[in-house]
């Protein structure tokens, strides 16, 4: 974690200098012909919204832009707009304070993580989020609460139009945000990227596009395009009548980058219940958090060195040491034979090390590193003695890039925070589940569950893992020989699905061709626009 002192000035304002194409572009789909706008920009930085609203010769009622930072604040005073009011303040402070409404509420939000914000500003975030009835958690970054404050002093009709993190489609943080969103407008928009608007910081971004009006209906819709300068071609008028219903149930928005009817598929399943969630037949747990990887998994040739036999546990600590789905002791060996981090050190007390040289050797030589003062080891009462040392049925790796694996931990081994940990329940029996993860319809509710981050890379945290829809079957055990045989081999996934959808998803649960069809093609489109991401 970043310490406050280590953040450089912009991270602090989380100032991110907008496109002037995507400050164009969000103003013509906003003013449309409008020309009696009250605007507010609750972030103005040094102007890029408010030079593109003088440069497009706008005509409106008024500009209210909000910015933190004096120098910014200055730059912006410069531009000299007519009928503008450029206030040097925090944005929860004004959003709190203000009897003023708008029309419209344009900009790019600071992107800054709660532990950034003074104590002022916690307390008037808290009280946004109190005003919109939604609970504030330390987990908030400040764009939330500039989107949902901007909602707040919106007129009975308006608009909001963003520049956001993508995370917005489907971070936990920002799920009261997205729900919150569904219900306030009628009409909402998003925009996404191919190519990262903002390449020096590895941020993926979409533009958030609400509109609020007085009917009942509220829509959603997702287009796509190759980049910033891509947007001058782009029709608002597409943008006036999204056809995608919101989904209320849904946690995230990752559903619509789908079709209509690839939605209707998914959320028919959910509703009928006939296939049930991973966690109905496992719990899922974070692996090992040792506190120092490096120094508390350790290769062989480490453990021979300082005489720790007494104290290294089998492990597996990445992907790459993983060949299948099923992990052995073979499997194991051979890890440790070419040298990777195949033990995981528990050590006792000290006063229970006796005799044990080369363990109170090893242990002293992290002192010198200051392993003991780093957070996690800091705050136990001695810093070499790992918590939560269990050993799991099966292990599900965290970060992934072609598609997250459900593994049989038959070696029997520990496993760090790079895995999760997955401990089937009575009844269950372990080798039909694992089998039974490996079909279309699962794989493509990991991408709708997980996040994707720079570089394409899915993760999913152990409550993502227990949402994928897993088709059950305890039959399926005899697929799992085949299914461990052909990834061993390296046959692609597609091929490995071919064979399993037609047993797993048609044969034990009656779905049909064209519904397996549309499961596959939901994880291909989904996992291919991830991984593109990455090239």
């Amino acid at each position: 974690m970043q310490l406050i002192k280590e953040a450089s000035h912009d991270k602090l304002r989380g100032g991110f200098y907008t496109p002037e194409p995507i400050a164009e572009f969000i103003l013509k789909w906003a003013f449309n012909g409008n020309k009696e706008l009250d605007i507010l920009e609750p972030s103005c930085g040094d102007g890029i919204f408010l030079k593109a609203i003088k440069k497009g010769k706008f005509q409106y009622n008024s500009v209210t832009a909000i910015e933190l930072d004096e120098i910014e604040a200055n730059k912006s005073k410069s531009i000299n707009l007519l009928d503008a009011e450029i206030i040097n303040t925090d944005f929860h402070n004004y959003c709190i304070n203000t009897t003023k409404k708008f029309d419209l509420v344009i900009g790019n939000p600071p992107y800054i993580r709660y532990q950034y914000f003074n104590k002022e500003q916690q307390g008037y975030a808290g009280d946004i989020f109190n005003k919109a009835n939604l609970k504030y958690s330390k987990l908030t970054n400040a764009w939330v609460s500039f989107v949902v404050g901007s909602s707040l002093l919106l007129k009975n009709e308006g608009k909001i139009g963003f520049v956001l993190p993508a995370e917005i489609l489907q971070v936990s943080f920002a799920k009261p945000l997205r729900n919150f969103l569904a219900h306030f407008y009628n009409k909402i928009n998003i925009i996404s990227f191919e190519k990262l608007v903002f390449p020096d910081i590895q941020q993926e971004v979409v533009l958030l596009l609400c509109e609020k009006n007085k009917t009942n209906k509220h829509l959603i819709e997702h287009l796509e395009i190759k980049d910033a300068s891509a947007l001058k071609k782009l029709d608002i008028n597409k943008l006036k009548s999204p056809k995608k219903k919101i989904d209320f149930k849904s946690n995230k928005w990752t559903f619509y980058f789908l079709e209509q009817n690839e939605i209707d598929f998914l959320e028919r399943l959910q509703e009928s219940k006939l296939i049930s969630k991973l966690g109905v037949f496992a719990t899922v747990e974070v692996g090992i958090t040792t506190g120092a990887n490096p120094f508390f998994t350790v290769p062989s040739s480490t453990v021979k060195e300082y005489n720790l036999e007494k104290y290294a546990k089998p492990l597996v600590g990445r992907s790459v040491q993983v060949p299948s789905v099923i992990f052995t002791s073979k499997d194991w060996d051979k890890n440790k034979a070419i040298e990777a981090r195949t033990h995981l050190l528990t050590f006792p007390k000290t006063s229970e090390l006796n005799g044990s040289l080369g363990a109170r050797k090893y242990i002293k030589k992290g002192e010198e590193q200051n392993v003991n003062k780093g957070y996690k080891c800091g705050i136990r009462d001695e810093w070499q003695i790992i918590p939560s040392l269990r050993i799991s049925d099966a292990l599900f790796i965290r970060r992934n890039n072609l598609y997250p694996k459900l593994i049989i931990n038959e070696a029997k081994a520990f496993t760090t925070d790079t895995m999760h940990r997955v401990t089937v329940k009575s009844n269950i029996n372990l080798e039909a589940l694992t089998a039974s993860y490996y079909n279309s319809l699962s794989l493509a509710f990991t991408e709708i569950c997980g996040r994707s981050h720079g570089g394409g890379v899915l993760e999913l945290m152990p409550n993502e893992v227990e949402e994928i829809l897993l088709p059950y079957n305890a039959n399926n055990k005899e697929l799992l020989p085949l299914i461990d045989e052909m990834i061993r081999a390296k046959k692609d996934i597609s091929e490995i699905l071919e064979i399993t959808n037609k047993i797993i998803l048609k044969e034990n649960f009656g779905l049909s061709n064209e519904e397996i069809v549309l499961a596959d093609n939901i994880w291909k489109k989904l996992s291919q626009r991830r991984l593109n991401r990455g090239k």
